[in-house]
């Protein structure tokens, strides 16, 4: 043991000093982490429990299985599924372009991927809006050919692939910063086309984190409210989400339904999110078994 890490007594006894932390000790870290997920997480979520176990079963299966609620549930769940796995495909070539491609104003695309977090949800609707409406810029000239991209459900899919996109691209950009490009030029000297050094060699490494980034997005899609009723119609049975019931319920005072049809959300999400965790498992699992 060096001086350095002896600490003498009035008595002249030398004692170890323990390592110096920026933080406190495991107990009193755990302490505050666990108090701190209670607060923000698990008081939240237990109340929520607790009035919804307040209602018969009954009332309960009424309020989450009326069929305003239910078409609800397969325009969120839908609209979220599709937004996320267009964010998949179209997330992994933003992230692609970012990490392997040199060109003008790239800093500022790099930006420009970070403005849905950063900007409003209630003014990403309006501007969609603006754009997509019968006399936006854009729908204007798309509505006389029969498309029409605002106040319907495909307004709400739209609206989700610009919320969800950051998610993919933020999760998938470093882990292809990160991989071994060595592999891909063993690749290419073995003979192998672009294609296969892709499927082969690039995307098993890198399907975690678009599993991972595929999951986030259809969360965050799920829960999405300000940026989808400016641009949805809000038509009960055709263009109207599960959050815009919940908060309909609530302005009528009915907090024990607006709790049941958010259980029944709560309980789907954790469902996916168990199922993407186990496929994320699977996979670390099989990358890490001998070939």
């Amino acid at each position: 043991m060096t001086a350095a890490a002896l600490n003498a007594s009035p008595g002249g006894t030398a004692t170890p000093r323990g390592p110096k932390r920026v933080l406190p000790g495991f107990g009193l870290t755990l302490g505050y982490t666990l108090f701190y997920l209670s607060i923000i997480v698990l008081i939240p979520l237990a109340a929520l429990l607790f009035r919804t176990f307040q209602m018969t079963w009954p009332e309960f299966w009424e309020a989450v299985a009326a069929p305003r609620v239910l078409a609800s549930y397969r325009l969120t769940f839908g609209a979220s599924f599709i937004a996320a796995c267009v964010n998949l495909v179209f997330g992994l070539l933003v992230a692609w372009v970012l990490v392997r491609y040199q060109f003008p104003g790239k800093k500022i695309v790099d930006a420009l991927v970070d403005l849905p977090f950063a900007l409003p949800t209630a003014v990403a609707g309006i501007s969609l809006t603006a754009l997509l409406a019968g006399n936006g810029w854009v729908g204007q000239y798309l509505e006389p050919l029969g498309i029409q991209l605002a106040f319907n459900p495909n307004g709400v899919v739209i609206a989700l692939i610009f919320i969800g996109l950051p998610f993919v691209v933020r999760t998938v950009q470093p882990v292809l910063e990160d991989s071994e490009k060595e592999l891909e030029e063993a690749a290419t000297s073995l003979g192998a086309t672009r294609w296969q050094i892709f499927y082969k060699v690039i995307l098993p490494g890198i399907t975690p984190a678009l599993l991972t980034g595929f999951a986030m997005a259809f969360a965050r899609a799920i829960g999405e409210y300000g940026s989808v009723i400016f641009i949805a119609g809000n038509m009960p049975m055709v263009s109207e989400i599960t959050p815009l019931i919940i908060i309909g319920k609530l302005e009528q005072y009915d907090y024990r339904g607006a709790t049941a049809v958010a259980v029944t959300m709560l309980f789907f999400s954790f469902i996916m999110l168990l199922v993407i965790n186990g496929l994320q498992a699977w996979q670390r699992k099989r990358q890490g078994a001998p070939l």
